[in-house]
């Protein structure tokens, strides 16, 4: 039966947030032991043991309030586990000493709740671990520095993850003053753990299998919780969705097929399609598309401006989607 994607409208209540701050599906598993350092790059190596150091006193006792917490963050390209290494963070704490969720979902934990209750909700963990940490608007910047300044001072620790070193967040976007100053309380917080390394999705360059036959849409809109989508409906019902939704639009969906796909028009629809993206494959669903290939939505002047770790993260996991979509309907 083919899943119906086009006009949902998903409500997830305040109440379930907190619940719902919890490593994805995709890194269900992952574990410190399964992290595998690649050894043609020692600052892998150094990466684990040092978010091992970061987990050891909260392992040791439920709760330690002894002073500021601690912030650490992991900096490095796409596909290096840097998630990976966070996730494994909060499966060694467990849920009742530590969160995980994207930056996104705590922005919107903050509006959801308010301030004052999202900082007291947070503030019963030891550690609160925060995905894809970057600075999309200024108003967030605002938010997110009092939030870890507060929750630091209440002895939280912090550990995040992202393309981008914590003092150059905003970089090619945003270059006020008050930004600015607010970026540089986020960035002494950290202690910033550099990863090097080629993406693990590829080891070599990002490639796509070319754009998907009529054969393989249908076999992957047919597939057990596929659905099909044709590419302008889609960025259409996207408009209707806050992206902090996205993960709850996509709840139950394993394959999806997206036929007629073109270019990106604005940066508005880009930044929509990577929240989405980030979605699916966090659910480790596979995707077939049809139309343009996938390496040309994003136009040279996105992948050339403020946005384009962002998008090449995006490119790198609609790689990785598409091929496990080819492997899902190769017959066997």
């Amino acid at each position: 039966m083919t899943l119906q994607l086009i006009g949902r409208r998903p409500v997830v209540a305040p109440e379930d947030l907190i619940a719902g701050l919890v490593p994805p599906p995709h890194f269900g598993q992952a574990s410190f032991s399964t992290y595998v350092p690649d050894p043609e790059h020692p600052s892998q190596a150094a990466a684990l043991a040092a978010v091992r150091d970061f987990a050891a006193p909260h392992l040791r006792r439920l709760r330690a309030r002894k002073g500021p917490g601690a912030g650490l963050y992991l900096d490095g390209g796409f596909g290096v586990g840097k998630t990976h290494l966070l996730t494994s963070l909060a499966h060694a704490l467990g849920p009742s000493r530590a969160v995980f969720g994207t930056f996104v979902e705590y922005t919107n934990l903050v509006g959801a709740l308010g301030f004052i209750a999202a900082r007291e909700a947070l503030s019963t963990f030891a550690v609160v671990c925060i995905d894809e940490f970057e600075l999309d608007d200024p108003g967030d910047t605002l938010i997110m520095a009092r939030l870890m300044r507060e929750l630091t001072d209440a002895g939280v620790c912090v550990a995040a993850t992202s393309n981008t070193l914590p003092d150059a967040l905003g970089e090619g976007r945003f270059a006020s003053e008050d930004f600015q100053r607010e970026v540089q309380t986020v960035a002494r917080v950290f202690t910033t753990v550099r990863i090097d390394g080629p993406d693990y999705r590829h080891r070599g360059e990002l490639d796509f299998p070319p754009p998907a036959s009529a054969e393989v849409v249908a076999a992957v809109a047919g597939a057990p919780r596929g659905a099909q989508v044709a590419w302008p409906d889609l960025l259409q019902d996207l408009t209707q969705v806050h992206p902090s939704r996205y993960g709850a639009y996509v709840d139950g969906i394993a394959a999806l097929a997206v036929t007629d796909v073109g270019p990106l028009d604005d940066q508005n629809q880009a930044l929509r399609v990577v929240a989405l993206v980030d979605r699916l494959y966090d659910r480790d669903a596979v995707l077939a598309a049809s139309g343009s290939p996938l390496d040309t939505v994003f136009t040279p002047e996105m992948l050339r401006g403020g946005y384009r770790k962002k998008y090449l993260r995006c490119l790198s996991r609609l790689s990785s989607m598409t091929h496990a979509a080819m492997e899902h309907t190769r017959p066997v």
